[in-house]
């Protein structure tokens, strides 16, 4: 009787979420944009976009998400990438739209790339953390993870936390909970901001570049009535975005990495908002 009750909650529980781990990305991914630039190649098992002077290239999510931990394994465009920005996000549609940023932003051989992550909130953003990453992530894939639920937004590099955005609407602050997202990714030419500020150009000598894809994964909820909670930490498995906190080895590591390799935190940009930070920033919450 207690294993027939063991199966029965593991049954129930299995029906509230979904865990989408897709082998061929044509399944869950398609190309939008770009022509040949953009492809599936391997038997589906990897994508990549590639940017010439004609044009980049895109894809998109087939599905919408409202709250899910999206994960994908990114190799970036390697040598030298300055002008170029890789983009990996979740955004819904329109004016008031919410939206979750990862964009890589190349730069000249032998300087690292800037991971650019940002949070938009009824058609608001102006929410900047960026960073270097400890490791060159063109010469390998790496995973690349969003994770969205009513409570907080987890942003994770190889299952470390990098950034959590915590849900403040109890002190009047807006969050992203109301508005179905789709993935987006593209690979575009930026080189009037992306790479020290527009001083460095894109090398178009070094064309084409290409970044590529695998293991893509959607982790969502299939019931209104789920709990959805988070855990993170440096040995997490990808299947318990639903469980409660970031735990103090995962806090130690979201510290480590705000440290010393965060190089811009919105929040502590005084010149920019010299009339008065924006009110998470100031707000008696913890916020990282």
């Amino acid at each position: 009787m207690a294993n027939c009750r063991v199966i029965v909650v593991f049954l129930f529980f299995s029906t509230l979420f979904m865990d989408s781990l897709t082998a061929n990305l044509q399944e869950e991914l398609e190309l939008t944009w770009g022509g040949q630039r953009a492809k599936i190649v391997e038997g589906g098992k990897v994508l990549s976009l590639t940017l010439d002077k004609a044009s980049g290239s895109g894809f998109q999510s087939k599905k919408e998400y409202l709250f899910a931990r999206i994960d994908l394994e990114i190799k970036l465009v390697p040598g030298n990438s300055a002008g170029t920005v890789t983009a990996f996000y979740l955004s819904s549609q329109g004016p008031n739209h919410d939206e979750i940023d990862f964009e890589f932003l190349g730069n000249v051989s032998g300087d690292p790339y800037t991971l650019h992550t940002n949070v938009f909130t009824q058609g608001t953003g102006n929410r900047e953390q960026q960073f270097h990453l400890w490791f060159d992530p063109t010469v390998n894939f790496h995973l690349y993870s969003i994770l969205w639920n009513p409570q907080r937004i987890i942003f994770l590099v190889d299952n470390t936390a990098i950034r959590v955005y915590e849900n403040l609407e109890s002190v009047g602050i807006p969050f992203p909970k109301n508005q179905a997202m789709r993935l987006y990714s593209s690979l575009w030419n930026a080189d009037q901001w992306a790479t020290r500020g527009g001083q460095v150009k894109t090398d178009w000598s070094k064309a084409p570049f290409t970044a590529y894809y695998r293991n893509f994964k959607a982790s969502t909820c299939l019931s209104a009535n789920c709990a959805y909670k988070t855990s993170v930490n440096n040995n997490n498995n990808n299947n318990s975005w639903e469980k409660q906190g970031v735990d103090a080895n995962g806090r130690r590591r979201l510290r480590w990495v705000q440290k010393y390799f965060m190089i811009y935190n919105y929040c502590a940009d005084y010149k920019r908002f010299r009339h008065g930070r924006p009110r998470e920033c100031r707000s008696a919450t913890r916020f990282f």
